[in-house]
């Protein structure tokens, strides 16, 4: 308590600031930490000793910047790695051309899934203190309408931080869907002897883009205790519930997947906006991780985080269009649009870029 108080009372901000950090390295470096040191630490941690209480959703700003993916130690014959399915590539336009879009309910089956999006993205709100401004969402053409919800630290606007607790959470969760849709349909044309019209492919590709959404912002920060449980816990309940769900209605949970990527891109358009309005200085001038570079094969010049979100939003509205398309056609017999040949190429048709992306998807007469 004598070094807090002496940090927050005695000691001008900027000197208070360098004290902290010398602490902090110096408790870190210690084979056993000091005890008298941790306000410090944590001062330097969180910008504000009063919050170094709070979840540990993300670890410090400081452990972030460590190599969070080691090389490994004896691949003395291994040059590289290289991803199993390459990226396609979107120009600038492109990217900036994706806009918000909801696809009206027309049946029970869509009413199914959009409540349990509904559900779903109230309780991940709560639980990571999103705020969503109920009138701009309706103006973007959000079909939620949430109140503004309260975050658990008080009503505080959307930080770097806060933000990259909701990327984290929702992309650990995004993979799932297409992996466990792709296992199903995989473990059909087995059973069943006859082929899958090309749709496995698609659902993994989904995947593993999702996958590299979250491998890229791990780059930026650790995940804390408490994330690792949510996380745990989510995909724990979410896996069984969407396989036992993609067992019985399989378009139903198409559907709810492209009503969840709606939200995914509204959230990641919210962000860019912040960007753009000044509201996240820390991020105006940062770069994008190596890792990030080189799956969206970024060119120089424009490898910042805003043009990062730009990417990750561009392959949301992908998976939007791709599974709201999905859930038109029929299951067991309809090819899959994506990896087509088309008999007539003049005409627009879905392909796997986002040059004729359809932010509601492909009706069945368009494409079958």
């Amino acid at each position: 308590m004598y070094t807090r108080s002496i940090t927050s009372a005695l000691v001008p901000a900027k000197a208070a600031t360098k004290l902290s950090q010398a602490a902090y390295i110096l408790n870190s470096n210690a084979s056993k930490p000091a005890r008298y040191l941790e306000p410090c630490t944590c001062y330097c941690i969180s910008g504000r000793p009063e919050l170094s209480n709070r979840r540990n959703f993300v670890s410090t700003s400081r452990r972030s910047l460590k190599e969070f993916f080691p090389e490994p130690h004896d691949n003395v014959n291994i040059k590289v790695t290289p991803p199993a399915w390459h990226h396609p590539v979107y120009t600038e336009q492109q990217m900036r051309d994706i806009r918000v879009a909801h696809r009206e309910t027309k049946n029970w089956k869509d009413w199914i899934a959009i409540g349990m999006v509904r559900l779903f993205r109230t309780g991940s709100d709560i639980a990571m203190g999103y705020s969503h401004p109920t009138e701009e969402a309706k103006r973007q053409g959000s079909w939620l309408g949430l109140k503004k919800i309260k975050s658990w630290v008080g009503p505080s606007p959307m930080t770097e931080r806060k933000w990259l607790i909701r990327f984290l959470f929702l992309e650990s969760v995004a993979g799932v869907p297409g992996m466990v849709a792709g296992s199903v349909r995989h473990l059909h044309s087995l059973r069943r002897l006859n082929r899958d019209n090309g749709w496995i492919e698609t659902l993994l590709e989904e995947a593993y883009n999702e996958r590299m959404h979250l491998l890229t912002f791990m780059k930026m920060a650790e995940p804390g205790w408490f994330m690792k449980i949510m996380i745990i816990g989510a995909q724990g309940v979410f896996y069984n519930g969407f396989f036992l769900s993609y067992l019985l209605a399989p378009s139903i949970c198409h559907r709810f997947v492209g009503y969840l990527e709606e939200e995914a891109v509204l959230t990641y358009t919210r962000a860019i906006e912040d960007i753009e309005a000044g509201k996240l200085p820390k991020w105006e001038k940062m770069q994008a991780p190596e890792i990030a570079v080189r799956y969206w094969n970024m060119p120089e010049g424009h490898r910042t985080m805003k043009d990062l979100i730009l990417y990750v939003r561009a392959d949301e509205a992908k998976h939007r269009e791709v599974n709201h398309t999905l859930g038109n056609l029929e299951q067991k017999t309809d090819p899959n649009p994506f990896v087509s040949e088309y008999q007539d190429l003049s005409k627009p048709h879905p392909t796997k870029g986002i040059e004729n992306i359809k932010s509601t998807g492909w009706e069945r007469q368009e494409v079958i």
